[in-house]
């Protein structure tokens, strides 16, 4: 894709001017800027859906772009299976066109027309994925946790997390040459972040990314294009190495900006001084100097955050205990007979899959749910703060002030000042509540959660809607907190940074470890080793040759052993109970025999392409039979294994 002078305006504010960038196939470009940038509008032009006031979009006629959208439309109709393939008709596509051939040179069909309409056909579904694209489909759809309950269901009854993953698996599965990701990692967890990393960096795809996600685009971009100002400015390196180059820049250009503009003022005042005088000479000589000098701008940075929590009264040295405590929805068991201790200081990181009820059993520690059984007790002197992903119910029709003020025993003078550290200075305290877009409310909760002053902070995904910056800003002030903290996030730079403590919900227990995410990386991958070295042999599905996408079958089998080995982790967590061990065998004989099975596969498709370009009409039909028997055999071997990954998970 080649970017030339890319301009966009909204009435008369600028968004961006001349945005040029060049991005090839294996290419990952984060887009980074602080919220209304336009990252997203940029990405929107990218995929002609918007239109830039000036400049133009090129790529190779054929190649196929595909945008993520953190909004997707939900007004389709259909089904979301058929949602997440609409992607992928030009593969079902060439798959008619070459099974319709066939029958054409099965009846005797074998003029040149034919042959080249068959290669053409057979061309285009190998740049589509070859006959595995079914089989790709569905390892994207299970990589983000969409399942087949979820897949049959009307797309409109999706939730916004749920839509959001249905476009992302939309936008994978067609496997495009430009794939275009805003806010990708939203409504994930962190299993299948680490899931989307390994399938980002391996499509080959040339990638374009907007995220807050400081873990994500480390792990991803191989290079960065810094919105600010209205000015686009490629940086050539890594995300973090991104952030350090452009600290040092600003640096270096402060200094010279506070250089320039010191010896301007000392020949102002020589000037002035000597003017008239006995060195007026020298005066008019540094005049002309004066004349010659060009101011430099020091670098202009949006404010961000900076605050910081007041001090606190101390509590005892439990802060929280459970003790038999289990949790239930609707019927559902969330967490069962768990026992923990929360101390004074710890900050404990709560993680888990999506649906496995770490916000439920927040609020259950907090007492705002019952618990099914068991008790939850809160030491001597805690006064815990609660901050909620859902937004707060505000009367619209006060100011800022006024609502900060109605929640805290603060003055009008303390508000405003501690309003304008979140970036809410001047007249913006006097805007009504009603008025704030849901990012500013966001910030307003974390104004009310500071006031408060509790020495227990309870933070359920604080930093949704927040921008790089502003996330740094919070993790520093959690840092610096003499407080304790209990957090329940989605984002692992937060979690890794702040976390002195997990606490892991995992099939229906809670174990709580000391060390932060990563250390709980590490343990998991001490278990994956110990996995390995149980008797496991041969590849994944997905090791052979003619793997729809490098690393793409081989997560899946990743995904379910990890869970299979985590599922008995609560009962002691440093000593990680390993997987049943003739599961495990039957698991590993049945990883092998897909992994013949697809090397078969491999091997006829090259015995197809070889008989197509010298015109063997019988071995072309005679390998297309073998080759729709190989796929039976696969799918069957597929669902056998997923039968006996799903046992290992279930510790049976």
């Amino acid at each position: 894709m080649q970017v030339t002078g890319l301009t966009k305006a909204f009435g008369p504010r600028t968004l961006f001017a001349n945005v040029s960038f060049r991005i090839g196939p294996g290419d990952r470009l984060a887009v980074a800027g602080r919220n209304g940038a336009g990252k997203t509008t940029l990405l929107r032009i990218l995929a002609g859906i918007d239109e830039a006031d000036s400049g133009s979009v090129s790529i190779p006629r054929g190649e196929r772009v595909a945008l993520h959208d953190q909004r997707p439309d939900a007004r389709a109709a259909g089904s979301v299976r058929e949602y997440v393939e609409q992607g992928l008709a030009h593969a079902r596509d060439a798959e008619e066109r070459m099974a319709a051939l066939e029958a054409r040179m099965s009846s005797g069909d074998h003029g040149p027309a034919t042959m080249r309409d068959y290669d053409r056909a057979q061309t285009d579904l190998e740049a589509a994925g070859g006959y595995h694209w079914r089989a790709w489909v569905e390892r994207v759809t299970r990589g983000l946790g969409l399942t087949d309950a979820h897949l049959d269901r009307p797309l409109t009854s999706l939730s916004g997390g749920e839509l959001t993953r249905a476009s992302l698996a939309r936008a994978l599965a067609g496997r495009p040459q430009v794939l275009l990701l805003d806010e990708p990692t939203n409504h994930l967890d962190l299993e299948a972040m680490e899931w989307l990393e390994g399938i980002v960096r391996d499509i080959g795809a040339a990638v374009v990314i907007v995220s807050h996600d400081r873990w994500f685009l480390e792990s991803t971009a191989t290079s960065v294009l810094e919105i600010a100002d209205g000015r686009a400015t490629h940086w050539p390196m890594g995300y973090s190495a991104f952030r350090r180059a452009r600290a040092e820049e600003d640096a270096q250009q402060a200094a010279i900006a506070e250089k320039r503009r010191a010896e301007i003022e000392r020949l102002d005042r020589f000037i002035t001084r000597w003017r008239a005088g006995t060195k007026a000479k020298q005066a008019r000589s540094r005049a002309r100097r004066r004349d010659r000098i060009e101011p430099v701008a020091a670098p202009t940075r949006e404010k961000s955050l900076s605050f910081g929590f007041p001090k606190t009264d101390r509590p005892g040295r439990v802060v929280l205990e459970a003790d038999g405590l289990s949790v239930e929805v609707a019927g559902r068991s969330l967490v069962h007979e768990a026992g923990f201790t929360i101390e004074r200081g710890q900050r404990v990181a709560v993680v888990g899959p999506n649906g496995a009820g770490k916000t439920t059993t927040v609020e259950t520690l907090l007492g705002r749910r019952e618990a099914a059984s068991g008790r939850v007790s809160m030491g001597h002197k805690v006064m815990p703060s609660y901050f909620t992903q859902h937004a707060r119910e505000y009367d619209g029709s006060r100011s800022l002030a006024e609502t900060v003020k109605a929640g805290s025993a603060l003055t009008e003078t303390e508000a405003r000042t501690l309003l304008g550290r979140f970036l809410f200075s001047g007249e913006m305290a006097d805007r009504l509540v009603e008025d704030l877009s849901g990012g500013e409310r966001r910030r307003l909760g974390l104004v009310e959660l500071v006031a408060e002053g509790g020495n227990l902070l309870v933070l359920d995904e604080p930093t949704n809607h927040l921008d790089v910056e502003s996330r740094e800003a919070l993790e520093d002030a959690l840092l610096a907190y003499d407080g304790t903290v209990i957090l329940v996030s989605h984002d692992r730079a937060l979690i890794d940074a702040v976390a002195t403590h997990t606490l892991s919900l995992e099939q229906g227990t809670a174990s709580m470890r000391a060390g932060g995410y990563g250390d709980l990386l590490a343990l998991r991958q001490m278990a994956a080793d110990e996995d390995s070295a149980d008797g496991a042999t041969g590849g994944g599905p997905g090791s052979a040759a003619g793997d729809p996408a490098p690393g793409a079958g081989r997560s899946v089998s990743r995904r379910a052993r990890a869970a299979a080995r985590e599922s008995g982790s609560g009962a002691d967590a440093r000593t990680p109970r390993r997987s049943n061990g003739r599961l495990a065998r039957e698991v590993s004989k049945i990883e092998a025999r897909i992994a013949g099975i697809e090397a078969d596969i491999a091997a006829v498709e090259a015995e197809v392409a070889e008989a197509g370009a010298t015109g063997d009409v019988e071995a072309v039909t005679r390998l297309g039979e073998r080759h729709r028997a190989l796929q039976e055999d696969l799918s069957y071997a597929m669902a056998e294994w997923e039968d006996r990954a799903a046992l290992l998970v279930d510790g049976s």
